[in-house]
């Protein structure tokens, strides 16, 4: 038994502590109760299979050129990544940060997806733009929502830059990419401006009609234009980081960066792309869907300033990945697509070795 004079001297001391716990002032309120923005999480991801980081690894030695991958599993919280923090090229997936500011717009209440605009001649930009035959037999009138589906699902240049002019310019996408926290993305001054500069060449209006922008690039010398277009490889004006891509999308689809309304209407445009067939699309299974967009550069010397394809990938079972695939082959047949369809194999694989292992 514990002497009577111990017992007394612990008590003593014991309440001494409760007294000065009680006696302490409560903590201060936090100076401010506004909520704050939503901000991308900073966590670290899950580890990825190791199987599918092994298959990766492979797929991308394997290829000729300089490739970055990026895979967002939404369901089991993982990330992987080849090159997933390098600037690439984007060339027309940068059409997808024009569509998220439009529709932001429309969620602000700035602009409503059927106002309507006129397009003229002065509109036209250059390379692929679909709507330009409309616009040649005089003054086009449309809706912006309709060049909205026009440049992402087409990837029509004249569309997506009188798009790009109608919620507020390139300054108004890069706002958009700053507020919400999108990363390692930039975006440059709209199709016209782009493309001239990759050539080595100012852009004028007279490119948009005929041949005029393909002459104006053949007739300089050659060393302008591989300076021009090396510049371009090595520091991309466009350039976005894989990783950056991949978490936009996924974001993107969590609800994270539009409206409910504004989300489901964009992921359903990007379900109805058109392009990119022999790319992730060509290695899809049965029952396997992609919401996506591409794009595609220049070419000098047998290379292509970048071919590329992100999205959301969707299992059977409702998983979904988003996927940022983005590379610059060294040459012009340099196995981009094969790429492409064989990084969409392995998450398939991978995705069904889950699956079996549940079971």
């Amino acid at each position: 038994m514990m002497p009577l004079r111990t017992l007394l001297t612990t008590a003593v001391a014991t309440l001494g502590t409760l007294v000065s716990a009680s006696a302490a002032p409560p903590p201060k309120p936090s100076r401010s109760l506004a909520p704050k923005p939503p901000t991308p999480s900073v966590a670290e991801p899950a580890t990825a299979p190791a199987a599918l980081r092994d298959q990766l690894r492979t797929i991308t030695r394997a290829f000729d050129g300089s490739s970055g991958i990026a895979i967002v599993s939404l369901r089991d919280g993982w990330e992987a990544s080849w090159n997933g923090d390098k600037l690439f090229p984007q060339q027309s997936c940068s059409k997808l940060w024009v569509a998220i500011t439009a529709m932001d717009a429309v969620d602000r209440g700035r602009i409503r997806l059927s106002n309507k605009v006129t397009l003229t001649r002065d509109d036209l930009t250059l390379f692929h733009q679909p709507i330009r035959q409309k616009i040649l037999t005089g003054p086009y009138t449309t809706t912006l929502g309709a060049l909205l589906f026009q440049a992402v699902t087409e990837s029509d240049n004249t569309a997506n830059d009188r798009l790009l002019r109608a919620v507020g310019g390139s300054e108004a996408v890069r706002a958009m990419i700053a507020r919400k926290g999108l990363g390692a993305i930039r975006f440059y001054e709209g199709e016209r401006k782009l493309q001239s500069r990759i050539a080595g060449l100012t852009w004028q209006p007279s490119y948009s009609y005929g041949n005029a922008f393909e002459t104006a690039r053949a007739a300089l010398p050659m060393p302008v234009r591989q300076a021009a277009f090396d510049r371009y490889l090595t520091n991309p004006y466009d350039g976005a980081a894989p990783r950056a891509v991949a978490n936009a999308l996924a974001r993107l689809k969590a609800g994270q960066l539009l409206s409910p309304t504004s989300t489901a209407e964009l992921l359903s445009i990007m379900g109805s792309t058109r392009t990119g067939k022999l790319r992730v699309r060509a290695g899809l299974a049965p029952g396997w869907s992609w919401n996506h967009k591409t794009g595609t550069g220049q070419q000098l010397g047998g290379r292509i300033g970048g071919i590329n394809d992100i999205g959301l990938l969707t299992a059977p079972d409702g998983a979904i990945y988003a996927m940022s695939i983005m590379t610059v082959p060294n040459r012009a047949d340099g196995g981009a697509q094969d790429l492409m369809q064989a990084v969409a194999r392995a998450v398939i694989a991978q995705h069904r070795t889950r699956r079996a292992r549940q079971v």
